[in-house]
């Protein structure tokens, strides 16, 4: 009795293993393998000869309307308020009290192009242009498909280049196609 029931454990054991590595359990019939699909006015006609192997055909390109859409980013319900309160404490001048308060945010989602354009717009207007302009071209690294964000990233980064008398450099950045 005891050696059966080790060795049903030692089956369930089994099959499970089986499970988890894709192997099927004992006493389980394999199933067919796959075949890869074919495209059929690329198969070879019943009249070629049968020894050709079947062409797979190529992925085929997605047709515009099944394009993925563009994306966007959103602040979250978190970021939204501490973006609020930031624009109050910019509002009353306390430019470090806003600086926390963006940094908080950044630290929620560091990934959102707009936190840093709001980053970049607080270093402007600390007179750090520098600054301005690693935010600017952190936001828009950050903000590849969505044509709002590369847009605000681009003016925040032209307005940081203009800052530091960097004219031609703002200029070619205007110019580039997100920003029209």
């Amino acid at each position: 009795m005891v050696q059966e029931h080790h060795s049903l454990k030692l089956l369930l054991v089994a099959g499970m293993a089986g499970l988890l590595t894709g192997c099927p359990a004992p006493g389980s019939r394999p199933s067919a393998p796959s075949q890869p699909y074919v495209n059929p006015s690329s198969a070879p006609s019943p009249s070629s000869s049968g020894s050709a192997a079947p062409r797979v055909s190529p992925p085929q390109p997605l047709p515009p309307s099944a394009a993925p859409p563009v994306r966007e980013n959103h602040l979250s319900p978190a970021t939204r308020a501490l973006v609020a309160q930031a624009h109050t404490l910019i509002a009353k001048g306390d430019l470090d009290a806003a600086s926390a308060t963006l940094d908080r945010a950044l630290r929620i989602e560091p990934n959102n192009p707009l936190l840093w354009v709001e980053r970049g717009r607080l270093r402007l207007a600390e007179n750090d242009a520098h600054q301005a302009e690693g935010c600017g071209r952190k936001a828009l690294a950050l903000a590849s498909g969505d044509r709002g964000a590369e847009r605000q990233a681009g003016r925040l980064l032209a307005d940081a280049l203009r800052a530091q008398q960097r004219n031609q450099e703002a200029h070619a950045v205007e110019s580039q196609p997100y920003m029209n």
